[in-house]
Protein backbone atom coordinates (compact mmCIF):
# COMPACT_ATOMS: atom_id res chain seq x y z
CA UNK A 1 0.00 0.00 0.00
CA UNK A 2 1.18 3.33 -0.47
CA UNK A 3 2.62 5.58 2.45
CA UNK A 4 0.60 8.58 1.02
CA UNK A 5 -1.41 10.23 4.22
CA UNK A 6 -4.12 12.75 5.36
CA UNK A 7 -3.81 16.34 6.65
CA UNK A 8 -4.85 14.59 9.93
CA UNK A 9 -2.15 11.84 9.59
CA UNK A 10 -4.36 9.30 8.12
CA UNK A 11 -3.70 6.72 5.04
CA UNK A 12 -6.66 7.43 2.35
CA UNK A 13 -6.91 3.57 2.26
CA UNK A 14 -8.11 3.63 5.76
CA UNK A 15 -11.34 5.36 4.84
CA UNK A 16 -11.94 3.26 1.84
CA UNK A 17 -14.43 0.35 1.31
CA UNK A 18 -12.61 -2.86 0.37
CA UNK A 19 -13.55 -1.87 -3.28
CA UNK A 20 -12.40 1.26 -2.95
CA UNK A 21 -9.29 0.17 -1.37
CA UNK A 22 -8.55 -2.21 -4.89
CA UNK A 23 -9.30 0.86 -6.63
CA UNK A 24 -7.11 2.68 -4.88
CA UNK A 25 -4.35 0.29 -4.89
CA UNK A 26 -4.28 0.42 -8.90
CA UNK A 27 -4.68 3.95 -9.33
CA UNK A 28 -1.42 5.43 -6.86
CA UNK A 29 1.66 5.97 -9.32
CA UNK A 30 4.34 3.67 -9.34
CA UNK A 31 7.46 6.07 -8.67
CA UNK A 32 9.56 4.05 -10.99
CA UNK A 33 7.70 4.61 -13.71
CA UNK A 34 9.95 5.07 -16.90
CA UNK A 35 9.54 8.29 -18.74
CA UNK A 36 11.99 7.66 -21.32
CA UNK A 37 9.20 6.78 -23.69
CA UNK A 38 7.96 9.42 -26.14
CA UNK A 39 4.95 10.87 -24.52
CA UNK A 40 2.66 14.00 -25.22
CA UNK A 41 4.07 17.18 -24.16
CA UNK A 42 1.75 17.55 -21.08
CA UNK A 43 2.69 14.91 -19.27
CA UNK A 44 5.63 15.82 -17.33
CA UNK A 45 8.46 13.51 -15.54
CA UNK A 46 5.98 13.59 -12.49
CA UNK A 47 4.51 9.88 -11.67
CA UNK A 48 1.37 11.14 -11.15
CA UNK A 49 1.50 12.20 -14.57
CA UNK A 50 3.10 9.94 -16.05
CA UNK A 51 1.01 7.33 -14.61
CA UNK A 52 -2.37 8.98 -15.61
CA UNK A 53 -1.25 9.68 -19.11
CA UNK A 54 0.21 6.13 -19.82
CA UNK A 55 -2.64 3.91 -18.29
CA UNK A 56 -5.76 6.53 -18.23
CA UNK A 57 -5.99 9.10 -20.35
CA UNK A 58 -7.64 8.61 -23.93
CA UNK A 59 -8.42 5.09 -22.89
CA UNK A 60 -12.45 4.34 -23.85
CA UNK A 61 -14.57 4.54 -19.81
CA UNK A 62 -17.76 2.68 -20.17
CA UNK A 63 -18.11 2.07 -15.91
CA UNK A 64 -20.64 5.08 -14.48
CA UNK A 65 -18.95 4.95 -11.35
CA UNK A 66 -15.62 6.44 -13.41
CA UNK A 67 -17.77 8.06 -15.73
CA UNK A 68 -19.28 10.38 -12.56
CA UNK A 69 -15.54 10.25 -11.12
CA UNK A 70 -14.42 12.26 -14.25
CA UNK A 71 -17.25 14.38 -14.43
CA UNK A 72 -16.37 15.50 -11.06
CA UNK A 73 -12.79 15.69 -11.01
CA UNK A 74 -12.65 18.06 -14.29
CA UNK A 75 -15.65 20.28 -12.47
CA UNK A 76 -13.08 20.67 -9.56
CA UNK A 77 -10.13 21.25 -11.61
CA UNK A 78 -12.08 24.39 -13.10
CA UNK A 79 -9.22 27.36 -12.61
CA UNK A 80 -6.76 24.77 -11.26
CA UNK A 81 -3.49 22.58 -12.51
CA UNK A 82 -4.67 19.07 -13.16
CA UNK A 83 -2.08 17.61 -11.23
CA UNK A 84 -3.63 19.78 -8.43
CA UNK A 85 -6.32 17.67 -8.71
CA UNK A 86 -4.69 14.52 -9.18
CA UNK A 87 -2.49 14.73 -6.25
CA UNK A 88 -6.01 15.27 -4.47
CA UNK A 89 -7.61 12.11 -6.22
CA UNK A 90 -7.38 9.58 -3.33
CA UNK A 91 -8.67 12.30 -0.90
CA UNK A 92 -12.00 12.94 -3.44
CA UNK A 93 -12.40 8.92 -3.62
CA UNK A 94 -13.17 8.78 0.17
CA UNK A 95 -15.07 11.94 0.53
CA UNK A 96 -17.55 11.14 -2.11
CA UNK A 97 -18.00 7.27 -1.48
CA UNK A 98 -16.41 6.10 -4.01
CA UNK A 99 -17.81 7.99 -6.55
CA UNK A 100 -21.45 5.96 -6.14
CA UNK A 101 -23.61 9.06 -7.40
CA UNK A 102 -26.15 6.87 -5.61
CA UNK A 103 -24.36 7.85 -2.47
CA UNK A 104 -23.32 11.13 -2.93
CA UNK A 105 -26.94 12.33 -3.98
CA UNK A 106 -28.33 11.35 -0.92
CA UNK A 107 -25.50 13.82 0.88
CA UNK A 108 -27.15 16.33 3.16
CA UNK A 109 -26.28 20.31 4.30
CA UNK A 110 -24.74 19.04 7.05
CA UNK A 111 -22.18 16.18 5.01
CA UNK A 112 -21.60 19.25 2.32
CA UNK A 113 -20.59 21.59 5.17
CA UNK A 114 -18.29 18.57 6.59
CA UNK A 115 -17.02 18.29 2.74
CA UNK A 116 -16.10 22.33 3.39
CA UNK A 117 -13.60 21.29 6.55
CA UNK A 118 -11.92 18.62 4.41
CA UNK A 119 -8.39 20.11 3.43
CA UNK A 120 -7.98 16.83 1.27
CA UNK A 121 -10.40 18.13 -1.82
CA UNK A 122 -10.91 21.47 -3.01
CA UNK A 123 -12.95 23.67 -0.18
CA UNK A 124 -15.11 25.60 -3.13
CA UNK A 125 -18.33 25.62 -1.86
CA UNK A 126 -19.90 26.16 -5.34
CA UNK A 127 -17.85 23.06 -6.62
CA UNK A 128 -18.76 21.03 -3.68
CA UNK A 129 -22.74 21.61 -3.85
CA UNK A 130 -22.42 20.87 -7.65
CA UNK A 131 -20.82 17.78 -7.11
CA UNK A 132 -24.43 16.89 -5.01
CA UNK A 133 -26.33 18.32 -7.94
CA UNK A 134 -24.70 16.41 -10.67
CA UNK A 135 -25.54 13.11 -8.75
CA UNK A 136 -29.06 13.84 -8.66
CA UNK A 137 -28.69 14.65 -12.15
CA UNK A 138 -26.62 11.54 -13.08
CA UNK A 139 -29.06 8.98 -11.50
CA UNK A 140 -32.06 11.08 -13.38
CA UNK A 141 -29.56 9.88 -16.66
CA UNK A 142 -29.13 6.69 -15.50
CA UNK A 143 -33.03 6.16 -15.47
CA UNK A 144 -34.09 7.84 -18.99
CA UNK A 145 -31.00 6.28 -20.60
CA UNK A 146 -30.70 2.79 -18.55
CA UNK A 147 -26.69 4.19 -17.54
CA UNK A 148 -24.87 7.07 -18.54
CA UNK A 149 -22.66 5.84 -20.17
CA UNK A 150 -25.23 4.82 -22.95
CA UNK A 151 -26.23 8.93 -22.81
CA UNK A 152 -22.93 10.14 -23.27
CA UNK A 153 -21.34 8.04 -26.01
CA UNK A 154 -24.47 8.71 -27.78
CA UNK A 155 -22.44 12.24 -28.87
CA UNK A 156 -19.56 10.23 -30.45
CA UNK A 157 -21.64 7.86 -32.07
CA UNK A 158 -20.61 4.91 -29.56
CA UNK A 159 -16.59 4.90 -31.11
CA UNK A 160 -14.06 7.20 -30.05
CA UNK A 161 -13.04 10.18 -31.88
CA UNK A 162 -9.30 9.76 -32.92
CA UNK A 163 -7.82 13.14 -33.64
CA UNK A 164 -4.02 12.50 -34.06
CA UNK A 165 -2.80 16.04 -33.99
CA UNK A 166 1.44 16.51 -34.92
CA UNK A 167 1.75 18.39 -31.90
CA UNK A 168 -0.21 20.40 -28.72
CA UNK A 169 -1.14 23.31 -30.26
CA UNK A 170 -3.01 21.27 -32.58
CA UNK A 171 -5.32 20.00 -29.97
CA UNK A 172 -8.27 22.41 -29.45
CA UNK A 173 -10.06 23.53 -26.48
CA UNK A 174 -13.39 22.87 -26.90
CA UNK A 175 -15.43 21.36 -30.44
CA UNK A 176 -19.37 21.22 -31.89
CA UNK A 177 -19.58 18.29 -29.85
CA UNK A 178 -18.31 19.43 -26.41
CA UNK A 179 -20.82 22.38 -27.02
CA UNK A 180 -23.45 20.09 -27.47
CA UNK A 181 -22.91 18.00 -24.83
CA UNK A 182 -22.42 20.76 -22.55
CA UNK A 183 -25.20 22.17 -23.80
CA UNK A 184 -27.40 19.23 -23.59
CA UNK A 185 -26.25 18.73 -19.38
CA UNK A 186 -27.12 21.63 -18.43
CA UNK A 187 -30.35 21.48 -19.50
CA UNK A 188 -30.34 18.57 -17.35
CA UNK A 189 -29.31 20.83 -14.46
CA UNK A 190 -25.80 19.29 -14.23
CA UNK A 191 -23.10 22.51 -13.23
CA UNK A 192 -19.54 22.76 -13.89
CA UNK A 193 -20.05 21.51 -17.50
CA UNK A 194 -18.76 24.35 -19.46
CA UNK A 195 -17.90 23.45 -22.87
CA UNK A 196 -14.30 23.05 -21.97
CA UNK A 197 -14.68 20.85 -18.96
CA UNK A 198 -16.71 18.57 -21.17
CA UNK A 199 -14.12 18.46 -23.65
CA UNK A 200 -11.60 17.79 -21.05
CA UNK A 201 -14.18 15.23 -19.64
CA UNK A 202 -14.02 13.41 -23.28
CA UNK A 203 -10.09 13.09 -23.31
CA UNK A 204 -9.86 11.77 -19.85
CA UNK A 205 -12.87 9.16 -21.02
CA UNK A 206 -11.70 8.24 -24.07
CA UNK A 207 -14.77 9.78 -26.03
CA UNK A 208 -11.80 11.82 -27.99
CA UNK A 209 -8.78 10.31 -28.16
CA UNK A 210 -6.12 13.28 -28.77
CA UNK A 211 -2.71 11.60 -27.91
CA UNK A 212 -0.31 13.56 -30.36
CA UNK A 213 1.38 11.46 -33.34
CA UNK A 214 4.58 11.06 -31.89
CA UNK A 215 3.01 9.74 -28.88
CA UNK A 216 3.49 5.66 -27.99
CA UNK A 217 0.67 5.84 -27.06
CA UNK A 218 -1.27 6.90 -30.02
CA UNK A 219 -2.18 3.58 -31.82
CA UNK A 220 -3.29 3.40 -35.35
CA UNK A 221 -6.79 4.32 -36.27
CA UNK A 222 -7.92 0.80 -37.22
CA UNK A 223 -7.00 -0.51 -33.52
CA UNK A 224 -9.26 1.62 -31.72
CA UNK A 225 -12.52 0.23 -34.15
Amino acid sequence: MSSVQWFDGHRPQDRLGRRGKRWYQSSVPNPSTTTTKPRCGWSTSDPLYVRYHDTEWGRPVHDDRVLFEFLTLEGAQAGLSWITILRKRPAYVAAFSGFDPAKVARYDARRAERLMNDAGIVRNRLKIASTLDNARAFLAVQKEHGSFDAYIWRFVGGRPLVNRPRTLAGVPPRTEVSDAMSKDLKKRGFRFVGSTICYAFMQACGLVDDHVATCFRARPRAALR
